[in-house]
């Protein structure tokens, strides 16, 4: 071959298949779907497993920590695995109408995959409680928001009254569908990593995502795709840590608006995933929360929402509890994009204003 014919092989423009297709035609025959199913998908899923060494490194003893970044699905949370479940599940039936209760995420998720499905979408949300980059979502996808004087807890009793009562489909992780979209996470990482990993950190609001990863790591783990299971470790913040305190939480407070539920419905299958896991919860502060999230960003390069932050700032809290070669996963739930507010107060980056648009004076503010 010529070298101009390698030239041209080399930098030849030909397109490829992009074969990713969602995460339900991926997993397909671990998903209760069928032929007769209308698959509703944003092609979500597939997404990165990043090593991140500056957290391995201030644990030491040869660990290896990794992050499941699920801010990158479509709509910037790990909800986005799930949803595509419920509303595919939701269309199926013939349903015209979905609603959930939200502290966010979920609301434009729904939104988001309600809008594709060509379906109606209610969502309640705590007035003042939301952030402002998820809230912006559920209005452009077209749900109908209704913000109610109340928190999450209050808001979700309210949506599964009226699930019960009117011709319209709940999609909270209550929907059983919700967790079998969720559990895919679980696959991708033994899929990734060649086996499960040994910890799991997660962070804990409503518990179903804990949940669903552990239904994953045990379908994978008896179908012998991996050959251990991992402890889960989950974490809640301190002021908003009704499995940690076992008690219902009836103002929960918390930095980290994405977990801030004090009364989660799937607590009972978040236990049942600790004891059989022989995992631990516990909880972070705000300040330990922002500290991991501050790390994150700055030696890693990786924007995650608060409350994503949760699962790093436990393992750091928890590290002399790690064990020496340990290979473990934190999962980031959220993109950082969906709270600009909390990025914009909490940085130590320099941030000069009002700077005169001449280079002299530019050249003193850098140091030069």
């Amino acid at each position: 071959m010529t070298f101009s014919k390698k030239l041209k092989q080399l930098f030849s423009s030909s397109n490829k298949k992009n074969n990713w297709n969602g995460l339900i035609e991926a997993y397909r025959p671990w998903l209760p779907v069928t032929k007769k199913t209308p698959i509703i998908t944003l092609q979500e899923g597939a997404t990165p497993l990043i090593e991140v060494k500056s957290i391995s490194d201030r644990i030491g003893k040869n660990v290896r920590v990794y992050v499941k970044y699920d801010g990158l699905n479509p709509t910037g949370s790990f909800k986005d695995r799930g949803m595509t479940m419920a509303i595919s599940k939701a269309k199926e039936s013939g349903c015209e109408a979905v609603i959930c209760a939200s502290t966010g995420n979920t609301s434009a998720s729904a939104a988001a995959y309600a809008s594709k499905g060509g379906i109606k979408a209610f969502v309640i949300i705590p007035d003042g409680y939301v952030a402002q980059g998820k809230l912006a979502q559920a209005l452009v996808y077209g749900a109908e928001v209704l913000a109610i004087k109340g928190n999450f807890d209050n808001a979700l009793d309210i949506v599964r009254q009226l699930s019960n009562k009117y011709p319209i489909t709940l999609v909270n992780s209550v929907n059983p569908y919700r967790l079998q979209g969720q559990k895919t996470a679980a696959f991708e990482i033994i899929e990734n990593l060649g086996n499960a990993p040994d910890w799991l950190c997660i962070p804990m609001g409503n518990a179903g995502n804990i949940s669903a990863y552990w239904m994953g790591f045990e379908e994978y783990f008896n179908a012998k795709k991996s050959q251990k299971l991992p402890k889960m470790m989950g974490f809640q913040a301190s002021g908003s840590a009704p499995l940690v305190q076992g008690k219902k939480i009836e103002n929960p407070e918390t930095i980290a608006t994405a977990i801030r539920i004090g009364n989660p419905v799937n607590k009972e299958k978040a236990l049942l995933a600790k004891e059989a896991s022989k995992g631990n919860f516990s909880s972070v502060t705000d300040l330990e929360i922002i500290n991991a999230y501050k790390i994150l960003g700055k030696e890693e390069g990786i924007f995650c929402e608060p409350a994503s932050a949760a699962s790093v700032a436990g393992l750091l809290k928890v590290k002399n509890k790690v064990p020496r070669d340990s290979t473990i996963v934190c999962v980031l739930t959220g993109n950082g994009l969906k709270d600009p507010n909390c990025a914009i107060e909490n940085n130590d980056s320099v941030f000069h204003t009002g700077v005169e648009a001449e280079i002299e004076t530019i050249r003193k503010k850098m140091g030069f």
